[in-house]
């Protein structure tokens, strides 16, 4: 008996050495080629910012969508290649309420473009979350398929491990297994939805994600943090247009994203000077005229964000509105740039609002909680008032004494998607104070935080959370990788 509870032993720490070796491996291991990107700094001459609202409105829910009209006029308008990045495109929810059929609408877009366009090259990167792991596959997906449009489903396994507890152990016992069962599962996104395999929960529990949303063609390139999906479909968002030579930089991070999965995007050209660049930096006008754009990918976002709040001094202004917010080194850079006396407005989602369900409030709350206390009150915060929907903006605008950096895009400031993970995509906007895209953004900030023409943000004490357990599980959950967030 002794001997068999040693071999029992033995064994199980056997499981254990391995499950720890494929975790520290996940972890660490190289970040897939060609992403985390940063694009060259091109000078353009037009720059335009989008944003969706809901809000009330003498007491009624009313609702301002721009966005994905301005997504579909880009593929109407499309005429030699067309490529999407977008995570969430699926119409799993529960029926009883009502949504914007966003995801026919738009694979219906892109099935009649390639009838239309033989020639014209359309490739759609999607997340498996939109099969839930390949469970099942979806009517949009086999009609974009059926039409020629060209569908890669981004290889999650090839990124690093964000939940490595989990992770080692899924890579070492489970990830191999083939594929032998058939979905039997109850699909936890909606009872309407097709059954789902075993499998595919052990794939979900890994909580990874391509999580980035951008269409690019060869006029224009449109970078969001909208989901066509119609459950996302009263979220409040923002979007940028931008054109030229960005576009080479973004079809170049694109590609990447595809080889990393085993596939190959075709388009057949690319400008070498698309409208909207300025090709002779010496004659581009003056700086009131033009902005700076680059992109920027997973790890470099956090870069660029933490260089922004770093440089800031004194008298410098910084706006933030985000769905969600707990990377540790920018909290800690906002509570540094503060004790500059920095000026700082932050906008947050209150973390309560999931598709039908209701969440905790982390990390926002506690995280709100720690921003207001360690700054003595000189962190000035606001929370967006949902109403089911969810304040899905990711935005950072900083305004120094003659210029001001906007990055914008898919990317929350979080651990997860900021830290060579999840694969995200952003742009960053470097222009002087009386451009158009600052007065805009600023416009924007002002719009919410001073509820102009309706009522977007309500005070801080409204969702005032100082409980110590959920900060501390908030610290935990960043630290582990065990979140959502």
């Amino acid at each position: 008996m002794k001997k068999f509870r040693w071999k029992k032993r033995y064994f199980l720490l056997v499981i254990l050495s391995v499950a720890f070796m494929f975790s520290v491996y996940g972890y660490n291991k190289s970040v897939p080629a060609g992403l985390s990107f940063e694009g060259e700094e091109h000078v353009a001459s037009n720059v335009e910012f989008l944003y969706d609202l809901t809000y009330l409105k003498e007491g009624e829910k009313t609702s301002e969508q721009v966005i994905f009209d301005h997504i579909l006029k880009t593929i109407d308008d499309a005429e030699q290649y067309i490529i999407l990045d977008m995570f969430l495109f699926n119409d799993d929810y529960d029926k009883t309420a009502q949504y914007p059929s966003l995801t026919e609408r738009l694979s219906k877009a892109l099935v009649n473009k390639q009838k239309e366009n033989r020639d014209l090259k359309i490739t759609f990167i999607t997340d498996d979350i939109n099969t839930f792991y390949d469970s099942y596959s979806t009517r949009y997906i086999d009609q974009m398929i059926n039409s020629g449009v060209n569908i890669v489903f981004t290889d999650l396994d090839q990124l690093r491990d964000s939940n490595p507890t989990y992770s080692g152990f899924y890579r070492a016992f489970i990830s191999w297994i083939g594929d032998f069962e058939k979905g039997w599962l109850p699909n936890p996104f909606s009872q309407d939805s097709p059954k789902v395999k075993l499998k595919s929960y052990a794939n979900l529990l890994n909580f990874k994600a391509n999580h980035r949303k951008l269409i690019a063609t060869e006029k224009q390139a449109l970078i969001t943090s909208a989901n066509p999906h119609d459950a996302s479909g009263y979220h409040s968002n923002i979007a940028f247009i931008v054109k030229g030579n960005i576009i080479e930089d973004i079809i170049t991070s694109e590609k990447n994203v595809a080889l990393m999965s085993g596939e190959m995007i075709e388009q057949n050209h690319i400008p070498v000077m698309a409208s909207g660049e300025i090709e002779n930096k010496d004659a581009a006008g003056t700086d009131q005229e033009n902005a700076k754009v680059s992109f920027l990918t997973e790890g470099k976002i956090k870069k660029h964000i933490l260089q922004v709040v770093n440089e800031t001094k004194q008298g410098d202004e910084i706006y933030l509105g985000m769905f969600y917010l707990s990377d540790r080194e920018f909290i800690e850079a906002l509570l540094d740039a503060v004790n500059r006396d920095v000026s700082i407005q932050i906008v947050l989602d209150p973390n309560k609002d999931a598709f039908g369900m209701e969440k905790n409030g982390i990390p926002n709350r506690p995280v709100a909680n720690e921003l207001i206390a360690k700054s003595h009150n000189k962190v000035k915060l606001k929370w967006y008032d949902t109403h089911g929907e969810q304040y899905h903006t990711k935005l950072l605008f900083v305004k120094k004494q003659e210029e001001s950096v906007i990055i914008g895009g898919s990317s929350n400031f979080t651990r997860r998607n900021i830290g060579d993970f999840n694969l995200e995509a952003d742009v960053k906007i470097i222009a002087n104070n009386n451009h158009s895209i600052v007065k805009e953004v600023e416009s924007y900030f002002e719009r919410i935080w001073e509820n102009i023409d309706g009522h977007y943000t309500i005070e801080y004490e409204k969702y005032k959370d100082d409980s110590k357990i959920k900060y501390w599980m908030y610290r935990f959950q960043e630290w582990s990788g065990l979140s959502t967030f």
